[in-house]
């Protein structure tokens, strides 16, 4: 089973789309479970309300996308479990391995929350609680998950055997999104310039205007060259993730800037339609979406339970 999570740190964008959630979509099992993972948000300063709206809008997109609704949960919703859980894994787990991490590393300062060296562990909770065998990560999160199995490894061999050892697949190999503005840079749902960034919930009209405004370069012609011309490279790969035609034959096709640039926009809006159509639908029934989330939490609750009794029991705690 593979367990993939989104954190809410701001829209979702085109990139998330492309990149992850279409393929989550398409080629996802059965048995394969999908989270918001809104309590990792939490470990710098954050606005609750917003944070919560930011919840039930990637729940909707999920669902609007084509993940089954049985298949995805609020990570914030298991928050009992969850918590037991990491107190466990904290009690089994090292200052020393926590401290190493290269997020906290980087990011440790004066002041800084406690939650932002403790969350690898809650990481680890996530997919331990679950049974998941494969968790798609970058480069960034792989080291959390080897601490995931040092520490599920760990409570087996001193407490008995509870805990499956999960192990780092690469994700899927979703298309590479770039921003409109800054093509140096990966199109982010964090960006706090958002010139650059499509909204899968925007308007069409504002999706046109961000593709009409993006960076290209002083080239006579379209061409694809993503070291040496990031910015028209990054839309000959946005239209071929949106329609399958490699980004090389578009730049034959499409000789001029303008009329690329109305063939992405076309091809970014009729396919965000039915998922932005669908999301707002599920946003505008607030119970039906409630009703969507508890039944995803009881189900994820139901998957993990038998573990995280045994792992109280054995460890002296149930």
């Amino acid at each position: 089973m593979r367990l993939s999570g989104i954190t809410p740190s701001g829209h979702v964008q085109l990139g998330n789309h492309l990149g992850a959630i279409a393929r989550w979509a398409a080629e996802g099992r059965p048995e394969d479970l999908y989270f918001v993972a809104d309590l990792h948000a939490m470990t710098t300063p954050h606005n609750p309300p917003a944070l919560r709206s930011r919840a039930s809008e990637m729940i909707a997109i999920l669902i609007a996308a084509g993940i089954a609704p049985e298949r995805v949960f609020v990570q914030s919703d298991l928050a009992r479990e969850l918590g037991a859980l990491t107190w466990v894994l904290e009690c089994t787990c090292s200052y020393g391995e926590a401290a190493r991490m290269i997020q906290f590393k980087e990011k440790a300062k004066s002041g800084a929350r406690l939650s932002l060296l403790t969350y690898p562990v809650l990481m680890a909770a996530d997919i331990l609680l679950l049974g998941a065998d494969e968790v798609p990560v970058g480069e960034d999160q792989r080291q959390h998950v080897e601490l995931a199995r040092a520490l599920a490894r760990r409570f087996n061999l001193t407490y008995g055997e509870v805990f499956t050892i999960p192990r780092p697949v690469l994700p899927w190999a979703g298309a590479r999104v770039r921003d409109l503005a800054e093509p140096a840079r990966k199109m982010s749902k964090s960006n706090r310039d958002s010139a650059g960034v499509v909204f899968v919930l925007d308007e069409p009209d504002l999706i046109r205007r961000k593709i009409r405004r993006a960076v290209t370069d002083t080239h006579p012609a379209p061409a694809y060259s993503p070291d040496d011309r990031p910015g028209v490279s990054n839309l000959l790969e946005i239209l071929g993730a949106c329609t399958g035609m490699p980004p090389q034959e578009a730049a034959t096709v499409y000789t001029s800037y303008g009329a690329l640039k109305e063939a992405v926009a076309d091809a970014v809006i009729e396919t965000l339609r039915p998922i932005r159509e669908r999301s707002l639908s599920l946003l505008a029934d607030p119970a039906e979406l409630e009703r969507i989330r508890k039944a995803g939490a009881i189900r994820a609750r139901e998957r993990g339970e038998h573990r995280l009794s045994s792992a109280l029991r054995l460890i002296g705690a149930g």
